[in-house]
C-alpha cells in the first residue's frame, strides 16, 4: 500500500505517520491488488480529524473521524473504512451471485436556454473512469457519500453515464442518448 500524508493546521510526527501506516496497512489484506491510501490530519477547536481515502482497483473508500485524540481518530477511521470495504464486498458478491439486476429508466436532462451569464469554475477534478455497471456505480456513490457519480457504463459499450440520488428516494441514471432512436 502506498501512502500520501497531508496535514492542515496540525504538525504530524513520524510516530503518528508510522502508527497510521501500521493501522491502515492492515486493511490491505482485504484487497487482491495494490492500493493507495491518502491520509489527512487536521485540528479544529481542540478536536483531531483524520480523513482516510483508500483507492483500490478503481473503487474509492472515504472516511472522516473526529475525536479528542489523533491516534483514536485513526483507530476509528480504520474501523469505519474496514466496515465499508466488507459491506461493499458482501453487497457486490450477493448481487453478482443473484444476477437479478433491474435496469432503471434513463433520464434525459432538459436543455435550458440560459442567458449569457458567466459561471466561474472554482475547482476542477480529474480522475480515471473505470467501466462498471450502474449497480457498482451506485455502491461507489454510497461509499463516498456523494449525491451523484459519473462512470463508464459497461452495459452500454462504456458510454459515459451518471447515477444520482433522487429526492423522493431511489436512484436515477443519466446516459448518452445517441444510440436511442
Amino acid at each position: 500500500m502506498t501512502f500520501t500524508f497531508t496535514s492542515k493546521k496540525y504538525e504530524v510526527s513520524d510516530e503518528l505517520k508510522a502508527y497510521a501506516e501500521k493501522k491502515i496497512g492492515k486493511i490491505d489484506r482485504l484487497f487482491r491488488s495494490e492500493s493507495e491510501a491518502s491520509v489527512t490530519f487536521s485540528e479544529e477547536r481542540g478536536r483531531y480529524l483524520a480523513e482516510v481515502t483508500l483507492r483500490n482497483n478503481g473503487m474509492y473508500y472515504r472516511v472522516s473521524e473526529t475525536t479528542s485524540d489523533m491516534f483514536a481518530s485513526i483507530d476509528s477511521a480504520v474501523a469505519a473504512i474496514e466496515r465499508q470495504v466488507r459491506k461493499n464486498k458482501t453487497r457486490l458478491a450477493k448481487r453478482l451471485r443473484d444476477g437479478a439486476f433491474e435496469r432503471t429508466a434513463a433520464v434525459v436532462a432538459p436543455a435550458d436556454d440560459q442567458d449569457e451569464t458567466e459561471y466561474p469554475i472554482i475547482r476542477t477534478k480529474r480522475f480515471s473512469m473505470k467501466p462498471m455497471s450502474p449497480e457498482e456505480a451506485i455502491l461507489q456513490m454510497d461509499l463516498l457519500g456523494h449525491e451523484f457519480f459519473a462512470f463508464r457504463n459497461e452495459q452500454e459499450d462504456d458510454a459515459f453515464a451518471v447515477v444520482y440520488k433522487r429526492k423522493n428516494g431511489g436512484y436515477g441514471l443519466i446516459s448518452d442518448a445517441e444510440d436511442e432512436e
